[in-house]
């Protein structure tokens, strides 16, 4: 049996996008959807007396969802499953046998004077499967595929998954690589070091490099290279991606400390997402130190 398209679902708008983008990419692929909503008890004792009314919302909730799913995808298939515990951890173990996790961007909140993001970032640090982050209001008639690479193993895999998309979807295909040049002060303390255009020739290889063989498997694939040199990754990659049909981003690149799973770009795209993006997880990549 095909792996199913796995959904967070708890209420809000944002997993209602979530639940209608993951049904459009199910009835393209002839997937399963699986709608999954997490019950946090871990705080209840169990004679808590409003225990089993919780459990009885959260399935209503569910059968809420799947009626709607019905309803705008009658041809696909569509279950319903209610977990206990953290919402990161009941997705993380239906990761184990999704062919992708979906889940709703949702807006920042404001708590003791900092912001709290939703479980998002969560959900792709623990996931098994890769993880595709809808906002809740996204334009419908959006073209194109973005990716965004430096060289790293997981940034490949991000090409090779982002490439497949937009060949299937027939999108045209912008592979980014984005960094900020050295500030002006450190260059005048290094005269005639051509420091910044020795980096900028190194990230004009590795873009290449990230593309090399696309064409020969993908020859109806229109490929656009994008490098941009002042402009910090985050904020170019979803510059370029607010009217795309999909950003793709790996989990962690070349900077990444090895003990981290979601690298700080990855971080900062899923803290201002603007159009559906998926945080690919094709293969684990073991990492020195």
């Amino acid at each position: 049996m095909s792996k199913p398209i796995v959904v967070g679902i708890n209420g809000s708008a944002g997993s209602e996008a979530a639940l209608a983008w993951a049904l459009k990419r199910a009835a393209a692929h002839k997937l399963p959807v699986l709608c999954v909503h997490a019950v946090d008890d871990r705080w209840m004792s169990p004679d808590f007396q409003y225990h089993e009314l919780i459990r009885e919302s959260g399935m209503e909730l569910l059968e809420k969802a799947k009626a709607s799913a019905k309803n705008q995808a009658p041809d696909v298939d569509v279950d319903v499953q209610l977990r206990h515990g953290s919402p990161g951890s009941g997705l993380r173990e239906a990761s184990k046998e999704a062919s992708m996790v979906v889940v709703g961007a949702h807006d920042k909140h404001w708590m003791d004077g900092g912001p709290m993001t939703d479980r998002a970032l969560q959900i792709v640090t623990a996931s098994d499967s890769p993880v595709a982050v809808i906002p809740s209001t996204s334009g419908a008639g959006n073209r194109g595929v973005v990716v965004g690479v430096d060289g790293s193993e997981e940034s490949l895999q991000a090409v090779a998954f982002a490439a497949a998309e937009a060949d299937r979807g027939g999108d045209e295909l912008t592979v980014v690589l984005a960094f900020r040049s050295p500030a002006r002060w450190v260059e005048h303390q290094l005269p005639d070091s051509g420091l910044a255009e020795t980096i900028v020739e190194e990230d004009r290889i590795a873009l290449a490099e990230s593309v090399a063989g696309l064409g020969d498997k993908y020859p109806d694939l229109v490929i656009h290279q994008r490098l941009e040199t002042d402009t910090e990754p985050a904020k170019a990659l979803t510059d370029l991606a607010r009217d795309a049909r999909l950003l793709v981003i790996g989990s962690r690149g070349r900077g990444g400390f090895s003990r981290l799973v979601l690298g700080s770009t990855a971080h900062a795209v899923l803290l201002n997402v603007t159009s559906p993006t998926v945080v690919t997880r094709v293969h684990k990549v073991k990492h020195e130190g």
